[in-house]
């Protein structure tokens, strides 16, 4: 497990309620979401704060379900089950942010207007990790009109857009007077009820990244103000938010400092054995590692026979038809153009997504061309149903194969065991985490997968093993990262692995490459 991974896990526990123990004499953060709520009406009626049209209280009603009871009379109560990311102890609460913290969006400066003189103006680059960045300071004159956008004490700022929508900044110190908050950041300012600490916990965890990552804007990577008001807070007693909060600062040093080391570490260890490696995988999935045999049958016919089998399924109404299909081939001028089945997408020319020069007798394809996959099924402990089922997820899936320990259990209905059932060869991608590292199963037990895993099934015998030797390349060398969506956390989502292009010799070169693959590798393990 790299530093990142450590810190996520440890930050997911913290707010999960698992990294310290709890108290039963603790004060409930029901009690103290009241006395926050009773702070909050006390300065509407000074006329200090206007009220919050949008206020809800979250509470778990006598069947179990969660529901949210707004304000506004109009909006009633829902239940918000299908929201609830993951159980929390009986003595902490679910809130919005924006029920807890004020929230600040930043002020539109005109870049014209700025000066040599005036106060700071923080902008998305102003934002560090850990501290303001002093590059390429802007200023503003001060304006009684900008009194709300001044940066406080223990103000936390995020961002709202751009490539790297979600970073945060505690302000635990000051640099300058009366700083401003520029546009695209917003100012978060818990209440004084809240440890701070423990909220910068929140915002920095994996959980809030993850929902960043699926409410922001596709086309520009924005976040709103609304979403950032709705995140959905796990909140502790405030005796237990001191707890954690000491916690982890004991544990981070060591952490970091565990990170610093391992890097150091892999650096000397990995270095060579993985360039040797990824060189090997190359060769292979090029065609330069065996020799080619002109009597092979050409992957063409391969592919042809898969199409004629995906036909056939089509008809027999075991499988629907791929909108997407396609044949790739090269044309008589040697340009590589893609036709798709789809007559209104016609055919394009693709050269520019060609990686290598391939042998002759092999073929381009996508993966969606030669297999079945899709991702596992997503779970609802509040609404599943079924029988109770080990499942697979992304812990249990690594480069060198699949590890059962530990062993997850869900509820799956029969026609979701048959769906998500795992037959000997398939191949298991992680969608999240560690993207693109896969595994083949090759166990006799029953299995089922979640949707941290994409599951590939082949047509036609492809040979599996050589597949994911095309799969651990792209890895090794990136392409799968640079075709993955997400900043902080990566997600190589379905698009993402259909839009591979993957070299296919013909099916005895595949049994040859792997072959000598499982001949090498021992021998540069044992670097």
């Amino acid at each position: 497990m790299n530093y990142e991974q450590l810190k996520n896990s440890i930050l997911q526990e913290a707010i999960e309620g698992r990294l310290v123990p709890q108290n039963p004499s603790d004060e409930p953060a029901a009690v103290l979401l009241r006395r926050i709520r009773e702070e909050k009406a006390r300065l509407v009626k000074e006329k200090k704060i206007k009220k919050d049209k949008n206020e809800s209280t979250i509470y778990r009603n006598a069947d179990g379900h969660w529901m949210e009871r707004f304000e506004d009379k109009k909006r009633g109560e829902v239940c918000i089950d299908d929201e609830i990311p993951f159980e929390i102890p009986e003595t902490w609460e679910w809130c919005r942010l924006g029920v807890v913290c004020k929230l600040i969006g930043g002020y539109a400066f005109k870049s014209h207007e700025y000066t040599s003189a005036g106060c700071r103006v923080i902008r998305i680059s102003d934002i560090g990790e850990k501290s303001f960045i002093d590059k390429n300071i802007v200023r503003y004159p001060f304006d009684k009109k900008l009194q709300q956008y001044i940066i406080m004490q223990n103000d936390i700022l995020i961002a709202m857009t751009g490539g790297t929508v979600g970073k945060s900044l505690f302000v635990k110190k000051l640099p300058e007077k009366d700083m401003l908050l520029n546009q695209r950041v917003a100012m978060i300012r818990p209440s004084t009820k809240i440890d701070i600490n423990y909220m910068d916990i929140i915002i920095k965890s994996r959980y809030i990244q993850d929902i960043i990552l699926h409410s922001k804007n596709s086309t520009n990577d924005n976040i709103s103000m609304v979403d950032i008001y709705n995140f959905l807070l796990p909140l502790p007693p405030l005796s237990e938010q001191h707890r954690i909060v000491s916690r982890i600062e004991e544990i981070m040093p060591k952490v970091e400092a565990y990170g610093k080391a391992q890097e150091r570490l892999d650096a000397l260890n990995a270095k060579l054995p993985k360039d040797l490696k990824n060189s090997i995988l190359q060769e292979a999935i090029e065609g330069h590692l065996v020799p080619q045999d002109p009597k092979d049958e050409p992957a063409a016919v391969l592919l042809q026979r898969i199409r004629e089998e995906k036909a056939r399924l089509v008809k027999e109404k075991k499988i629907k038809k791929d909108k997407n299909e396609s044949i790739i081939y090269r044309n008589a001028d040697g340009h590589w153009m893609e036709r798709f089945e789809d007559k209104k997408r016609g055919e394009v020319c693709i050269d520019d997504e060609i990686p290598f020069e391939i042998p002759e007798g092999w073929e381009w394809c996508r993966l969606i061309n030669i297999s079945e996959h899709f991702l596992g099924k997503t779970l609802n402990k509040s609404r599943d149903k079924g029988n109770p089922r080990k499942y697979l997820c992304s812990i249990n899936v690594y480069t060198n194969g699949i590890s059962l320990d530990p062993i997850k259990t869900a509820l799956f209905t029969k026609d979701e065991e048959e769906k998500y059932a795992l037959k000997k060869g398939d191949i298991l991608v992680c969608e999240g985490g560690d993207v693109g590292r896969s595994a083949i199963w090759d166990k006799d037990i029953d299995m089922v997968f979640q949707n941290a895993l994409h599951r590939i099934r082949l047509y036609g015998s492809i040979i599996p093993e050589y597949i994911k030797d095309v799969l651990d390349y792209y890895k090794a060398n990136k392409t799968v990262e640079n075709v993955s969506k997400g900043v902080t956390i990566k997600h190589f989502t379905q698009n993402a692995l259909d839009s591979l292009l993957f070299p296919l010799p013909p099916l005895s070169e595949q049994h040859r490459i792997v072959s000598r693959v499982e001949e090498i590798m021992p021998k540069v393990a044992r670097l």
